[in-house]
């Protein structure tokens, strides 16, 4: 006999439920409504003031009551279903509602009102629920992502229970299921910015800017170590006049032509995933499953102790959309933490695709360690071979450089950061840390920002001498491979994909002979070789000439406040680099006294005098590395991943999150893109679900006329 729940309205004024035990099934089937309900809450309602807290508008009160806002599915009396009815007035399934109760949440889905009273299970007197380590989700949906989560059907009980066996049955030994590409023709026109270079091309893409050290030098002496800047930056994204329509129910960029994207999703579902996390997790994807296009695919991984794929790559077309989110609505979390297969099912699925769109990627999330294929260090093996967590194919081509990016994401405060780092550097993606589990969807937000507005593929710079006295000394490219040639006259790096607006500073070092004739000595030129992501064609891009004066005597030599702040920004990874070295080796007090001797040095620059923003961003991310820092404890919990994700934004001059970086207000947000930040103000718009939310666009755009710290 299955459940049957009474609930029984005293003259008393509070509502009381008797119990009866329920059957495993049925108490399986309420934990995952639980994680449901967080993916689909219930529309938000307006609340009106009443004397005893909120009260619903009556219209809304009606159909609250005739759907459960946690499972959304209808209430019947008299239908074999528990019902109760909360002193706030809103009523749900029982097994729903107890089923949140114990994930920590002692207020109402629907009002947000605070329980005095909360159902419990029986008369065996059960403690009280244990809080989750964060509040579950308490925000309002955007209603136009909610309507489609909302024509899912709820998952059969019978079904889930053995959902991992009948997918791994399913799963064919090659991955060439992908669904066809949407083959549509390039548009005549497209963005792009203007540069201070010539090239032949009726449309550029990439503008080239040099910036010597000094624009003038002493005839008499010599330079070993002479700098030029060269600035690169990607195409302006006509994303502003946009961003009204992007609010609504449209994928970023949906009315421009840009280059569609594959992306797998690797997530991690093992037991450590089980409650908040896991619905947070559902809602983020949710978020990234809305804003992609119809001739976008999406491929999703999910690995605990083994992986398996969902559903093959495929376009999120509506139905498309619907289930992957129906996909994504079916996780449990149960198991251990092995990275290594769910890497190798993402990589599988890239490697046997029969078709390919322009732009790849592969998303990793993971909060715990991997356990099946690093087992730490050893006496012979002091460091663990993070290396053996990514598959040969995924370490990329030695002689281009370029490859499919595993941007990683560390959940929580339990990940392996070190591992999660590797991952991303040696497959050319970012790390980020998501230490606050709520933020989990601004910081999909943000990744995907950016690879929806790709306008530059396969990038390489070429540097070359143009005096036949001058040699190159050093290109600083951070985590971009460069090669400086046996004669040192040329040099090269491998860039790869541009983000629209996206920006790459790389400083050139050059040994300049003193000049015995003439007034101006030139020192190189630049050549960009690129992919259009879109027409598939191949372009060139030259610079002009980098020349510096060469008088007879100069005054004060004039720094250039570009090169400085560029050397600051290579400073200031440096010390990470180095505080890093010292914590692992427990100097946790040489550590922040390295940050600190860098934050001294930075703040006698040019760049820092003159107040440039790069500067105070730098410094406030090195005093927040020193903070975490204060003792083992803080470090091993927080502090690594910190200062792990803060070098993978530097390296590779890309927008990582950490700390609060994805905060409007926060200082850290190098190298965000105004691409990147409408997303963010799209992704935090639903979060909080008011009007008023569409007034946070203003003050998010009304900066990106300024420059970014660079």
């Amino acid at each position: 006999m299955g459940s049957a729940w009474r609930r029984a309205k005293l003259a008393l004024g509070f509502n009381m439920c008797v119990y009866v035990p329920a059957t495993a099934e049925e108490e399986d089937s309420a934990e995952r409504l639980s994680d449901a309900a967080l993916l689909s809450p219930a529309m938000p309602m307006t609340p009106t003031p009443s004397s005893g807290g909120l009260r619903l508008s009556k219209s809304a009160s009606r159909s609250s009551k005739k759907t459960c806002a946690i499972c959304l599915t209808s209430m019947k009396r008299g239908h074999g279903q528990a019902i109760f009815t909360a002193e706030c007035s809103h009523s749900f399934h029982f097994h729903c509602i107890t089923s949140n109760v114990k994930h920590g949440s002692q207020i109402c889905p629907v009002c947000r009102a605070k329980w005095k009273e909360i159902p419990f299970e029986g008369p065996n007197l059960d403690p009280p629920p244990r809080r989750a380590r964060i509040n579950p989700v308490d925000w309002h949906q955007n209603n136009d992502l909610m309507t489609i989560i909302r024509r899912i059907p709820p998952p059969r009980l019978d079904s889930n229970r053995n959902i991992m066996a009948l997918h791994q049955a399913s799963e064919p030994g090659v991955f060439n299921d992908d669904e066809s590409l949407d083959h549509q023709p390039v548009p005549a026109e497209r963005n792009a910015s203007s540069g201070n270079a010539a090239d032949n091309n009726p449309v550029r893409t990439v503008e080239i800017k040099t910036y010597p050290e000094v624009s003038a030098a002493p005839r008499s002496k010599s330079y070993d170590n002479f700098t030029v800047l060269v600035h690169l930056k990607a195409a302006v994204a006509n994303t502003g006049q946009n961003l009204q329509r992007n609010m609504s129910n449209s994928p970023l960029n949906s009315h421009n032509p840009r280059a569609p994207v594959d992306l797998v999703t690797v997530l991690d579902i093992s037991g450590s995933m089980a409650g908040t996390k896991l619905a947070l997790l559902k809602r983020a994807m949710g978020f990234v499953i809305q804003n992609l296009g119809s001739s976008d695919r999406l491929s999703v991984i999910a690995f605990s102790s083994t992986a398996r794929r969902l559903f093959p790559l495929r376009r999120m077309t509506d139905a498309g959309r619907q289930q992957a989110l129906q996909a994504v609505n079916s996780l449990v979390a149960n198991g251990g933490t092995n990275i290594a297969e769910g890497l190798r099912k993402g990589a599988k699925v890239m490697e046997d695709r029969k078709e390919r769109n322009p732009v790849s990627s592969i998303i990793l999330l993971s909060d715990g360690q991997d356990t099946y294929t690093v087992n730490g260090s050893s006496g012979n093996q002091p460091q663990p071979n993070y290396q053996l967590l990514l598959p040969l194919s995924m370490h990329g081509s030695q002689n281009t450089g370029f490859q499919i990016p595993v941007h990683s994401f560390g959940f929580g405060t339990d990940h392996d950061a070190s591992s999660m780092h590797t991952i991303s550097e040696i497959s050319g993606g970012t790390f980020s840390f998501i230490e606050t589990e709520s933020v989990i969807q601004d910081a999909f937000a943000q990744c995907i920002g950016g690879l929806l507005s790709v306008v530059v593929q396969e990038l390489q710079v070429g540097v070359e001498c143009v005096d036949p006295s001058l040699r190159l000394g050093s290109l600083k490219a951070g985590s971009y491979p460069s090669h400086v040639m046996g004669d040192a006259r040329t040099g090269s790096i491998d860039v790869g994909d541009l983000y629209a607006d996206e920006e790459r500073d790389f400083l050139v070092s050059v040994k300049v002979p003193a000049e015995l004739s003439g007034s101006k000595t030139s020192l190189i030129k630049v050549r960009c070789v690129y992919k259009d992501p879109l027409t598939k064609e191949m372009a060139t891009l030259e610079s002009e000439e980098v020349r510096i004066e060469r008088p007879e005597t100069v005054g004060q030599e004039v720094v250039s406040i570009e090169v400085d702040r560029q050397r600051n920004r290579l400073q200031a990874a440096e010390a990470m680099v180095q505080a890093r070295a010292a914590a692992e080796q427990g100097d946790l007090a040489g550590a922040v006294s390295i940050l600190e001797s860098c934050r001294k040095a930075l703040s006698d620059t040019v760049s820092a005098k003159s107040h440039d923003r790069l500067c105070v961003a730098l410094d406030a991310e090195l005093k927040e590395m020193q903070e975490r820092m204060a003792s083992r404890h803080v470090y091993e919990a927080s502090g690594r991943a910190y200062i792990l994700s803060g070098l993978s934004s530097h390296s590779w001059q890309r927008a990582t999150a950490r700390g609060d970086s994805t905060d409007g207000s926060s200082l850290v947000q190098a190298y965000q893109t105004p691409s990147m930040a409408e997303m963010l103000t799209r992704s935090q718009a639903t979060l909080l679900g008011s009007p008023s939310a569409q007034r946070l666009i203003r003050p998010v755009w009304s900066c990106t006329s300024q420059p970014k710290p660079r």
